[in-house]
């Protein structure tokens, strides 16, 4: 169990969170920020990227630079205590250097890394210098990583998922929640794992349509979970449950892809 820090003048535990911004907020920080919010926590930010998007794709990815990610999160982390991390998309080889310094320095902050690889239609975030740089720097770092196949596939080449998922643990992850999204079926079965092998399975009612942001509400979730004390698995399975919920009510306010309703709890 990872024990969370409180200041006695705000009783929410702080997540910060490194990621892009969505401008239909989505996916990215926005994503990260609602989820983070509706289940009770308090999120500090430290953008990598600004995007052109939209529920339909991304146009195209701007890169913060490096010195400005480290000047945010270490201002964050001066400034009040911090209970878990979570990553999304670093937009830069450099980034990714720079977020695992911070992450080294903080070994005590369970850290959920989303290695977000391309969009719902298939617009790259990452080209495979960045993908080494996450196994090299991010992934020994790791406490949760939350691919779905696809990304599971690409960043180890492997094309089952056990083999994937032994793979994605000998770079160094400590657990590996393995989303069955991308594959077929009429249910949807997520996979947790350690080195120890598979610490629990979930299955889920396939829902129609395509979903904007899916994956930022999973991982943010788990950050969540993991900030308020949760175990690994309990983390991971009400995280699942959140984000099923979110996607069963979810909602199309574009022309694209709907987008998870992150507050139906106050709808």
């Amino acid at each position: 169990m990872y024990s969370s820090s409180f200041h006695p003048q705000n009783p929410l535990p702080t997540v910060l969170v490194f990621a892009a911004s969505d401008p239909v907020a989505g996916a990215g920080m926005q994503a990260d920020l609602l989820t983070l919010a509706a289940l009770g926590c308090h999120p500090a930010t430290a953008i990598t990227a600004l995007t052109v998007q939209d529920t339909v794709g991304v146009a195209s990815v701007h890169p913060v630079a490096a010195a400005l990610v480290d000047r945010q999160a270490r201002a964050v982390l001066a400034d009040m205590p911090v209970a878990a991390f979570k990553i999304g998309v670093l937009g830069s080889v450099e980034n990714a250097r720079v977020v695992a310094a911070i992450a080294a320095d903080y070994p005590h902050i369970p850290l959920t890394l989303d290695p977000v690889l391309a969009s719902g239609r298939g617009d790259k975030f990452a080209d495979d210098e960045l993908i080494a740089a996450l196994i090299a720097y991010l992934f020994p770092r790791a406490t949760l990583l939350t691919p779905n196949s696809v990304e599971a596939y690409r960043l180890t080449a492997a094309d089952k998922p056990e083999q994937a998922v032994a793979r994605l643990l000998s770079f160094g992850v400590q657990h590996v929640l393995l989303t069955g999204g991308h594959e077929s079926g009429d249910t949807v079965c997520n996979r947790l794992y350690s080195a120890n092998g598979l610490l629990c399975e979930e299955g889920w009612q396939r829902l129609a349509g395509e979903f904007h942001g899916s994956g930022c509400t999973l991982a943010s979730a788990c950050a969540a979970g993991l900030a308020q004390g949760q175990d690994i698995v309990s983390a991971a399975r009400a995280a699942q449950q959140y984000t099923w919920q979110s996607l069963a009510r979810a909602f199309r306010p574009g022309r694209g892809q709907s987008i998870p309703n992150r507050l139906f709890h106050d709808a």
